[in-house]
């Protein structure tokens, strides 16, 4: 129960609800009482009137109308406040179950890149949707008939003791042997139920990859081989599942043995004290009555015991993911002046999950509304520094500046907020080109969209289309080509009209004349934007004002195009590489 101390403070939000479920619990069981001692004063009027001689016709009739339209109404607002019950305390746990989705949701935003790199994506969707579902069955039905397990229990067994203590023993003596048949098994359905939860999140993960990457597993014919690997981990999930479910069919048959004992009991013992006549018939039929009522109670222990137990091992898990502090954070919630001036100082990068150190004392200095071009080999680190200048991680050694200031005492959300960052593979969202453009925006300038696609030299090919800018581009922009996502995907940083903007090998997919024009366009409408621009191709980065060829993390050559030719280096032998291949 220690991991289910997290849902406390959902408990105290909603106690209003809560209150008046447990009330409403309470009242139902009280109108749920009152049909036994009808049945028991109906039996006994009519035991007396055949002991007396008196069995007209009218009397009994009347008796009996009496007692069972008394027992029809008490059913009927029973009925009526277990609405209640439910309209409160399941209402409250989807209220919780919204607000714990939610939070796991923001959390998931605010954790660092690199916690992303350690765990995989079908284990995050499984602890948003299937843990948080077996929570809200804690919060919801175990919790609904804790309260009702209880308050019945005290008032049929307070009921019960004030016919006869001794009747009232025999009946609940076998109840103790259920007590200690859960606590005994509760504790396997835990560990049980850890290793179900884990199996379905390799489950979901390996449909998650097989969904994102069927186009390679068609093109490779790997249906077959992937299937094998599915079925392989259902069947390791079905073994696990079964065996959690032998445990818990152990507690059915066990309660209705319990049950029938106490039935048995009541009948013979009571027998026993109607001869003695300490009690009457009618009381023997008022036991079975409560006896019956218990069993749903005594059998929901089990179920109840088991919903506790998962929810408990889902909210450890989930746990795991709240109670983690994201790597990178705001230093300050005020708003922080940001420099357009960008200087690295002998910085130094080491990934926390592989070890490779991807960059090394890189030194340099970007002016404000200068633009910086970056070079390199696959791996030489270029992506690193931009994502370092967006704040994705923290250097490990040395220091980034923006104008005088530390980036690490920056406002975090500002600082992300003036940069404008074009990933390579050009990342697109299910949905239309408009709402991808727009990315959030509350309020739509069509205009502007039109303005930023033409600046990117798509709007044309877009005009084609047949719903224009409301073309529906499918889940990661599948339904175009990969020049088509990368310059949508330049437009969308151009609509959010960045201070600082940083380009990583967004061009690579676009032919050389059209990544002439949008560079031309860039230039024209970008003269007071810091420009980073990262590229295989000199042709991309040649107007730079500063540029950098990195190898191996390391700044092996920097300078401006005409300096770096000069060097007859490095830069010199890819310009000479790629001239010729174009010729």
């Amino acid at each position: 129960m220690s991991h289910l101390s997290y849902l406390n403070k959902f408990f105290l939000k909603y106690k209003l609800l809560l209150i008046c479920g447990a009330f409403f619990v309470i009242i139902s069981n009280i109108f749920a009482l009152y049909p036994a001692e009808f049945v028991r004063k109906a039996l006994d009027s009519i035991t007396l009137l055949i002991k007396n001689n008196t069995t007209e016709k009218g009397n009994m009739n009347n008796i009996l109308l009496r007692y069972s339209s008394l027992i029809i109404l008490f059913a009927i607002l029973k009925g009526f406040f277990m609405y209640c019950m439910r309209q409160t305390i399941i209402v409250m746990s989807r209220k919780i179950e919204f607000d714990l989705k939610n939070e796991i949701y923001s959390k998931y935003q605010q954790l660092s890149l690199s916690f992303y790199k350690k765990n995989k994506t079908g284990d995050l969707m499984n602890r948003i949707s299937e843990d948080v579902s077996r929570v809200r069955m804690y919060i919801g039905p175990a919790l609904m008939y804790t309260i009702n397990i209880i308050s019945l229990f005290y008032l049929v067994i307070k009921k019960m003791y004030g016919i006869s203590p001794l009747l009232t023993f025999y009946v609940v003596s076998p109840l103790p042997i259920l007590a200690i048949s859960v606590y005994i098994v509760s504790r396997k359905i835990n560990l049980r139920s850890e290793r179900v939860q884990e199996e379905l999140s390799q489950l979901t993960t390996i449909a998650q990859e097989t969904f994102s990457g069927i186009k390679i597993i068609k093109s490779f014919k790997n249906e077959k081989n992937i299937l094998n690997v599915f079925i392989k981990s259902c069947k390791r999930y079905t073994k696990k599942q079964l065996t959690l479910v032998k445990i818990e069919a152990c507690f059915f048959p066990l309660i209705v043995t319990l049950i029938g004992l106490s039935t048995i009991l009541t009948i013979y013992i009571g027998g026993l004290e109607n001869i003695k006549g300490n009690i009457s018939t009618g009381n023997i039929a008022e036991f079975i009555i409560y006896v019956n009522m218990l069993a749903w109670p005594v059998a929901s222990i089990g179920w109840v015991t088991s919903l506790v137990q998962r929810a408990s091992a889902s909210q450890q898990r989930i746990n795991e993911f709240l109670l983690i502090k994201p790597e990178i954070t705001t230093p300050t919630n005020k708003a922080t002046k940001i420099n357009r001036e960008i200087t690295f100082n002998k910085v130094g990068f080491i990934y926390s999950n592989t070890k490779i150190k991807a960059l090394n004392n890189i030194s340099f200095n970007l002016k404000e509304d200068n633009t910086l071009g970056i070079i390199g080999k696959t791996g030489s680190g270029k992506t690193t520094i931009a994502n370092l200048i967006c704040r994705l991680y923290d250097a490990t050694e040395g220091k980034i500046f923006f104008g005088n200031t530390q980036v690490r005492n920056l406002n975090l959300h500002q600082l992300r907020s003036y940069i404008g960052y074009v990933p390579q593979d050009g990342y697109l969202f299910s949905g239309t080109i408009k709402e991808n453009i727009s990315f959030g925006d509350n309020n739509i300038d069509e205009e502007k969209i039109i303005e930023c696609l033409k600046k990117v030299e798509i709007i044309e090919e877009i005009n084609g289309f047949h719903n224009g800018i409301n073309t529906v581009i499918g889940e990661r922009g599948v339904q175009l080509s990969g020049g088509q996502r990368q310059r949508i995907s330049i437009a969308r940083t151009l609509y959010k009209n960045p201070k600082i903007l940083i380009m990583d090998d967004c061009l690579s997919a676009i032919d050389a004349n059209k990544e002439e024009k949008i560079l031309y366009n860039l230039k024209k409408e970008n003269k007071y934007k810091t420009k980073v621009i990262i590229s295989h191709r000199i042709s991309t980065i040649k107007e730079s004002e500063h540029i950098l060829v990195l190898d191996k993390g390391n700044i092996i050559e920097q300078g401006n195009h005409k300096d770096l030719v000069d060097l007859k280096g490095t830069y010199y032998k890819i310009y000479n590489n790629q001239n010729n291949i174009n010729r």
